[in-house]
């Protein structure tokens, strides 16, 4: 099993790296979403929408007025699990129950 961070570089040569992990047959996990849509294993990371959502309202805050020296640091609030079981099946995986409730989305 390998994990792989959330790096720009990476998100753009994923569907190499999602080759390269089914030709190898190894179980992967992935901090954004992309890769499970594209046929990865699974993720585990931040919600990237509700993450947009957030900074949105902090620059909505700085365009107020706020100087940004007195806004509080912002971090993920919101993290989304992900789980692809076509890839599953197609590694010789069972996903246990208990995960597969606790995911925010299942791919079929």
């Amino acid at each position: 099993m390998f994990v792989l961070g959330g790096d720009p570089f990476f998100a753009n040569q994923r569907d190499q790296i999602i080759s390269l992990a089914a030709r190898h047959a190894l179980p992967a996990i992935y901090a954004l979403r992309l890769f499970p849509n594209a046929g990865g294993l699974m993720s585990y990371g931040a919600d990237l929408a509700d993450s947009f959502r957030q900074a949105g309202v902090y620059a909505g805050k700085i365009l107020q007025g706020i100087k940004p020296a007195n806004l509080p640091v912002q971090q993920v609030v919101k993290l989304e699990l992900v789980i692809n079981l076509n890839t599953a099946k197609a590694l010789g995986l069972t996903i246990p129950q208990s995960i597969l409730a606790r995911a925010d989305e299942v791919i079929e």
